[in-house]
């Protein structure tokens, strides 16, 4: 116990500022043998409590644990990813692909066009990446290939466009940074459905001015009419997305439901859908629900390893020195914005996005109310970063997506060269947002 003690006094004879360059250099090593992030936050918030308080420190990191994982709202995180791994194995997306021919389909460029308001619908049915970019890895890049679509904007459609369940509501980020912001989900909901909007509009006008100004990207429009009785099939396939997409959305927005019920709502609302397609059985509810336990299971242990770790260096007096450092770079609030934009770009290409939100907002959440800045809108522009760190090398999670169903020939360094002029449009969004945060509502 002596020399336990005497570890602990050296740790706090360091300081703050050697304090926080050890925990540092500690977590950054231990990511580099392979350990995952959560138990790597896990065993140096415990090698610091220990060390820097003793072990009467425990509980106090325990307790706000358990605040975290018991809040009710973090319920709709598993509705949510539900239904996303429902419609992993349903043909809703197939048949919600083909409907959206019926609106994009005469012009240049149409079926890419097509792409991404399929993937605005499905992020705003599921609200998680990983199944979007999977699914239009299957069935909309090998159709654009086919076509003879170049092969870069292709791709780059599939990953950006897969990716936009980052900023469309029900958002699981967003949710995750209301929980650790302590703002209100539904107002998050609210200011975000415009610049994500805004964002999946970059995309189209981008697709089309390279489909016009340089036509070999993209094949010329079909303009073989399609028939009464097809038009009415493919509406078909269009109708029950878009009543679950009304119903999740609607009823937050119209106050009919919060957003724990609405996601259970939505649950309900798709596997109706695959009752009605025919497609229900008791596979299909299992596989969705053992990919549910796996998702948020590792979800609910990053902010287990994060919310202790930062409860450690919040007790370190950590959090009061790193916001002394960020507000000491300028009094101008903008120069500050850019530095955090800066700090979660670079995290963005080496963590989680769940990791980032739970290490870094607790800290940058009071600097923004500091300087006067509303959180909500900060929220939606940490969203829209996060957006960058999902296709960003060297760990960009959407490019590992779709190698995953990619045709035989297509690399990770193909996919993530093809993804360059989406990162640059994503950061457009971003300026967008901090040079008109009104566009957020606020």
């Amino acid at each position: 116990m002596t020399d336990f003690l005497d570890f602990g006094l050296n740790l706090q004879a360091l300081g703050i500022g050697w304090g926080t360059i050890v925990m540092f250099v500690l977590m950054v090593g231990l990511l580099l043998t392979g350990m995952p992030l959560a138990f790597v936050t896990l065993l140096v918030a415990l090698i610091f409590a220990l060390g820097w308080f003793g072990p009467m420190s425990i509980p106090l990191i325990t307790s706000r644990v358990y605040s975290f994982v018991m809040n009710f709202v973090f319920v709709s995180v598993p509705m949510f990813v539900l239904m996303a791994a429902i419609l992993d194995r349903s043909g809703i997306a197939r048949d919600l692909f083909d409907a959206m021919k019926l609106f994009a389909g005469r012009i240049r460029g149409g079926v890419a066009v097509q792409t991404v308001f399929v993937s605005v619908i499905l992020a705003a049915m599921s609200g998680i990446i990983g199944g979007e970019i999977v699914l239009l890895g299957l069935i909309a890049l090998p159709q654009m290939l086919r076509l003879g679509y170049d092969r870069s904007l292709a791709i780059g459609v599939v990953c950006a466009g897969g990716s936009l369940g980052t900023m469309i509501p029900p958002s699981i980020v967003l949710i995750i940074y209301g929980l650790t912001a302590n703002v209100s989900i539904g107002e998050l909901f609210t200011a975000a459905f415009i610049p994500g909007f805004m964002l999946a509009m970059f995309y189209v006008v981008y697709i089309l001015a390279r489909a016009y100004f340089t036509p070999h990207v993209a094949p010329p429009a079909d303009a073989t009419p399609i028939p009464t009785a097809e038009k009415i099939r493919l509406l078909k396939g269009l109708a029950l997305p878009i009543l679950v997409v009304f119903i999740v959305l609607g009823s937050i927005y119209g106050g009919i439901a919060s957003v724990t019920e609405a996601s259970a709502i939505g649950v309900g609302g798709v596997v109706l859908s695959t009752i009605l397609r025919g497609e229900f059985s008791y596979a299909l509810l299992r596989g969705a629900a053992m990919q549910t336990l796996a998702t948020v299971g590792m979800i609910v242990w990053i902010g287990i390893g994060a919310t202790a770790i930062v409860g450690v260096y919040n007790l370190m007096g950590g959090v009061n020195f790193v916001s002394g450092l960020i507000t000491g770079i300028s009094d101008n609030p903008t120069v500050i914005i850019l530095f955090m934009m800066v700090i979660l770009f670079v995290l963005g290409a080496f963590l989680d996005w769940v990791g980032i939100a739970l290490l870094t907002m607790p800290i940058f959440v009071p600097i923004i109310k500091s300087l006067g800045m509303d959180p909500v809108w900060f929220g939606v522009l940490f969203c829209m970063n996060m957006q960058v760190s999902f296709l960003s090398p060297p760990f960009g999670p959407a490019a590992f997506y779709l190698k995953s169903v990619a045709p035989p020939g297509i690399t990770l360094g193909v996919i993530f060269k093809s993804l360059l002029p989406f990162i640059m449009l994503q950061m457009l969004a971003i300026a967008v947002l901090i040079a008109f945060p009104g566009i957020t509502g606020r």
